[in-house]
């Protein structure tokens, strides 16, 4: 029971301290940040204050003016045509 226990203790840190996936420019390799929800890490897209999560910033995905997040943008993953969107990797087997 001790063993099943442990095992369970470490897969639970294991995914808690896991990396979250990153978005980059599929063709420069232009880092966007990361796909966490945490809005105080401030890599994330999902801080509204940070560089890649500001709907203000040219690296945010939640630009809507930026080459990142302009529905019309090429670059943007908010458009369903583009073919330079954004792609995410794994930060663990990149």
């Amino acid at each position: 029971m001790k063993n099943i226990a442990m095992l369970i203790s470490l897969f639970i840190a294991t995914v808690v301290n896991a990396a979250p996936p990153i978005l980059i420019d599929q063709k420069t390799g232009h880092y966007l940040g990361n796909l966490s929800t945490n809005q105080n890490d401030p890599d994330s897209v999902s801080n509204p204050r940070g560089r890649y999560g500001s709907k203000d910033s040219e690296d945010s995905i939640n630009n809507p003016e930026g080459k990142y997040g302009n529905s019309q943008s090429n670059d943007s993953l908010n458009n369903p045509y583009a073919t330079n969107a954004p792609i995410v990797l794994d930060q663990e087997y990149d």
